[in-house]
């Protein structure tokens, strides 16, 4: 409770400060204009590194006229509120993943549709594609914002206080997801209850039976310990969904040619360090999950769990025409990736 208090006054007294003065425009510090950037995550999380390098690299460039300030554990808000704060310009950089854009742009909806990818190589070829992923990224331009880079937050699998073996033990239970109206159709298409809260509620309503379990990334089970709450984690891989560092657009269009390729380049680098790191904290975290928090981590039939949601991809793409073409490309970079197996 002690945590949780000053995490949120910091939070009030931050986002105080920057209603106060920051409102449209970066501070400026000893002739240095300030650059925030807002996560969810801890400081030993993959993304957190991957700032850090994005830190270096602009200020190895450009350290006389830009300091890059990181704020993690959602000092200066959930993931939702530093979104409105980017667009304002009273910070300059979030991380946020796609459900959050949703609302936005309606094509991020397509990273909620369950068993999009055939595989991780697919999935990282198409988010690897920067030519065609920069006309995805520009779709929120009219919002004030745009993505400039993504990171890897692996697959997302279902956990819980009870095994999951097959799609049927899903059934009855009360499953987190995230505030997605295809991660809500999806879970209900198991025949789970779906449960839309935040991440950072997500521990103590296992702790308490206010639901059954959730879906995300084994790092969930570590560094968000719940680990401590559920105990089996099921490889039932249904997204694999990125994070997106998303920038103010006034602020990068704002910047003279040779300062926007540093920007842009710090970002990428920024990826591939995350990318680097992902894989070695999914490896220490199962091993921790494993031996020190009591997991169990199944393996299932995967079509299994894939036949029981396929119909959605016809239904969102029916409801939402703005995924069609990346859905499209997307399927023939899957056909591709059979064809060279």
């Amino acid at each position: 409770m002690v945590r949780k208090f000053i995490k949120k006054t910091t939070a009030v007294l931050l986002c105080a400060a920057v209603a106060a003065g920051l409102m449209g425009c970066g501070s400026v510090t000893s002739g240095k204009r300030i650059i925030r950037v807002s996560h969810a995550q801890s400081e030993t999380h993959p993304e957190h590194i991957g700032l850090l390098a994005f830190k270096e690299y602009v200020e190895e460039r450009l350290g006389d006229r830009y300091e890059v300030q990181i704020f993690p554990n959602e000092i200066l808000g959930s993931a939702q509120k530093a979104i409105e704060l980017t667009q304002t310009g009273a910070i300059d950089f979030v991380v946020a993943g796609t459900a959050n854009l949703e609302t936005f742009a309606g094509v991020y909806e397509i990273f909620s549709m369950p068993y999009l990818f055939d595989s991780e190589d697919v999935y990282k070829s198409v988010m690897q594609d920067t030519d065609y992923m920069e006309q995805v990224y520009e779709s929120t331009d009219e919002a004030g914002f745009r993505v400039v880079t993504w990171y890897n937050a692996g697959t997302r699998n279902f956990y819980a206080k009870t095994p999951i073996r097959t799609p049927e033990d899903l059934k009855g239970k009360k499953i987190r997801v995230q505030q997605s109206p295809a991660s809500v159709a999806m879970v209900n298409a198991f025949g789970a209850a779906a449960a839309p809260m935040g991440f950072g509620e997500v521990y103590t309503a296992i702790q308490q039976g206010v639901i059954d379990g959730a879906e995300n990334n084994e790092l969930a089970l570590t560094n968000n310990k719940h680990g401590e709450v559920a105990k089996y984690y099921a490889y039932n891989k249904h997204q694999m969904v990125p994070d997106m560092l998303v920038a103010n657009l006034k602020f990068l269009q704002g910047l003279d040619p040779e300062e926007y390729q540093v920007f842009k380049d710090a970002a990428l680098l920024s990826t591939q360090v995350e990318m680097e790191e992902w894989d070695k904290s999914i490896e220490a975290a199962k091993q921790i999950a494993s031996e020190d928090m009591g997991v169990e981590f199944i393996d299932v039939d995967v079509d299994a769990f894939k036949q029981k949601v396929l119909p959605l991809h016809e239904k969102m793409l029916k409801e939402n025409p703005k995924i069609a073409d990346l859905y499209l490309y997307i399927q023939e970079v899957n056909e591709k990736a059979k064809g060279g197996q």
